[in-house]
């Protein structure tokens, strides 16, 4: 039987947020079983839950809420903990933002490699996909379709000749993230960034924690880390995103243009009807992933 995890010794590190530009302090704490993934804003003193019902903006980024307190950017950093297994974590932060470090995951990796990893004395649980769910807006779509294993597939279209057209299909677990995912960057167009910036937004976006791109080329000297790291990116916002139905899902998410509000839009559409899915002990779903390898 497998158990639930969270961290063994408290880490800290800091950087700047991505839309208001500010240093933040951040800081992960273990907690115990059946506590899950909570956010504390340190400066306000106010606890927010992960819990799709918590988010209350996802047109830049995906943003938490309680009352008129926010924590925005979170889905990179719930992307790794996603990936690491962790259950229960209390995250810390004295700001409105999660720092955005080099635009990736790999800078939160690297932190809970260093805080350790530890299992409780709780079985853990996932959640096992019965249904196929899809959430459409003409041709961008997400969905989630039962499969016996972990799976994520993304594609993406721009009229842009450094991009065009990318697809990326991903088995999930913690290895293949580290290695095929975590170090894709988010990436935005430099007109983009400085109509953002002339309204108060992305002011910490730079060519340090972005891909930025003209109109013909990418502006960042080092090029890119993937070849495919636009929608190898797109996979890590997912994972992200997804996260917050509070289980390790057990199925095949896939998606065409996604976007955070499509994902938000899909976690609440497999949350609202319980059959739907099913909650299993892991060693249920492992059972399942092993039965599916054999046919």
């Amino acid at each position: 039987m497998r158990r639930q995890k969270t961290i063994e010794n408290i880490v800290t590190t800091s950087g700047v947020g991505l839309h208001k530009g500010k240093q933040i302090n951040l800081r992960l704490e273990p907690l115990p079983v059946d506590s899950g993934i909570v956010f504390f804003r340190s400066d306000k003193d106010v606890l927010i839950e992960v819990r799709p019902e918590n988010i209350v903006n996802t047109q830049m980024a995906t943003v938490l809420g309680s009352g008129d307190v926010t924590i925005s950017t979170i889905e990179h950093l719930l992307s790794a903990i996603y990936a690491y297994g962790i259950d229960n974590l209390k995250i810390c932060v004295d700001d409105n933002e999660i720092p955005v470090m080099d635009g990736s995951s790999s800078a939160f990796c690297i932190l809970l490699d260093e805080a350790g990893i530890t299992e409780q004395e709780k079985s853990k649980k996932q959640m096992i996909i019965k249904k196929s769910i899809k959430v459409q807006d003409g041709d961008k779509f997400v969905e989630i379709i039962p499969q016996k294993s972990p799976e994520f597939e993304f594609s993406i279209k721009f009229e842009h000749p450094a991009i065009a057209e990318q697809n990326f299909e991903f088995d999930f677990n913690k290895k293949n993230y580290i290695k095929e995912i975590s170090r894709a960057r988010t990436f935005g167009f430099l007109k983009d960034i400085e109509k953002l910036q002339s309204m108060g937004l992305a002011l910490g976006g730079n060519l340090n924690n972005a891909v930025v791109l003209d109109d013909q080329r990418i502006l960042n000297v080092e090029g890119l880390r993937y070849p495919n790291e636009f929608v190898r990116h797109k996979i890590l916002d997912a994972i992200g995103d997804m996260a917050i139905v509070g289980y390790e899902i057990i199925g095949k998410y896939n998606s065409h243009a996604g976007s955070h509000h499509l994902n938000h839009l899909l976690t609440k559409k497999v949350l609202q009807d319980s059959s739907n899915y099913e909650l299993v002990s892991e060693q249920v779903a492992q059972d399942y992933e092993l039965a599916a390898q054999k046919v």
